[in-house]
């Protein structure tokens, strides 16, 4: 059993501001965390959980049956979330949910491939369906396509001799394990870097992860969609774990919270449609931190329509 421990759960749950009749999505349903907390507190409103992955349906079947059936599993990309809640009769809802962190069991699974700690197939794929997986990426992307994805995703400083060390050694033999990439980055990598602390590995299999499920353009279709679809006083909470999203997050609900006016106008009493409930973005507590090593790095924004 792999267990999933929710970061900011607690803060996560009291920004969406939950009404017991109102109709809820959580986006990245994963291993059910989010989703139970809001299940518990709904009576007659109905919760919508998104995730592409087959494995995170079953996990979170389980933890949801027993709290209550007044929820919907989609087994769909978030990026269709518009589409899918459409065509089952839902045009607005009252509170939306993206945790973007990449559930701990799928880096714990091994075979899963998204971890450099194991030694398992180059992977990566939330969907386990789809054909382009880290293996395609990393043997026939060209060198200035790896190069982007590094630099873009990873934002790795020793990107272009890692692309070129890729494209040396797949001449060779394919790169087909995850071990058989780290060792490919490391040979790039001069000693004073691989002194340091942390992973070699872990810029370039971020980029990696984000390239194979396109992460970071899909967010940005989903929660723009989102934010069309939400009540008035609904809540949109987003929690990333690394600038890229961060950034997008950012911007789309400066966006959406700006009243843009030529300079000169005398405009009274606009306002703009949404309202930034944090200005700053909620960080985890101490305490959580000392628990759970992955809400080092998460960041969570919440919106609401006016």
């Amino acid at each position: 059993m792999y267990i999933h421990k929710s970061v900011l759960k607690n803060e996560a749950i009291e920004a969406l501001n939950i009404k017991e009749d109102g109709i809820y999505v959580d986006a990245t349903t994963g291993g059910g965390g989010h989703s139970k907390e809001i299940l518990k507190r709904l009576t007659t409103g109905h919760l919508y959980c998104f995730d592409q992955d087959s494995y995170a349906f079953l996990r979170s079947k389980e933890v949801l049956d027993p709290v209550g059936s007044n929820y919907t599993f989609i087994k769909a990309n978030f990026k269709d979330l518009k589409k899918e809640l459409e065509s089952r009769g839902v045009n607005k809802i009252d509170g939306i949910l993206y945790d973007l962190g990449v559930s701990s069991f799928q880096f714990d699974i091994p075979e899963r491939g998204f971890s450099y700690n194991y030694d398992a197939p180059l992977d990566m794929r939330m969907n386990q369906e789809q054909a382009l997986d880290a293996k395609t990426i990393v043997n026939t992307w060209d060198f200035n396509d790896l190069l982007r994805i590094f630099t873009r995703y990873g934002e790795d400083p020793n990107s272009k001799q890692i692309a070129r060390a890729i494209e040396r050694e797949r001449i060779k033999k394919p790169i087909e394990t995850t071990f058989e990439l780290v060792n490919v980055i490391k040979s790039a990598l001069p000693q004073k870097v691989l002194n340091k602390k942390g992973h070699p590995a872990k810029q370039i299999f971020q980029a990696l992860r984000i390239a194979v499920n396109d992460e970071l353009r899909v967010f940005e279709v989903s929660i723009n969609d989102a934010l069309d679809m939400l009540n008035p006083k609904g809540r949109a909470v987003v929690i990333t774990f690394h600038s890229l999203e961060d950034r997008i997050c950012k911007t789309v609900f400066k966006e959406r919270s700006t009243v843009d006016i030529p300079k000169g106008v005398p405009v009274i009493g606009v306002e703009a449609p949404f309202e930034l409930i944090s200005h700053k973005p909620i960080v985890a507590s101490e305490e959580e931190l000392a628990e759970n090593n992955r809400a080092h790095s998460a960041k969570m924004r919440v919106l609401e329509k006016r």
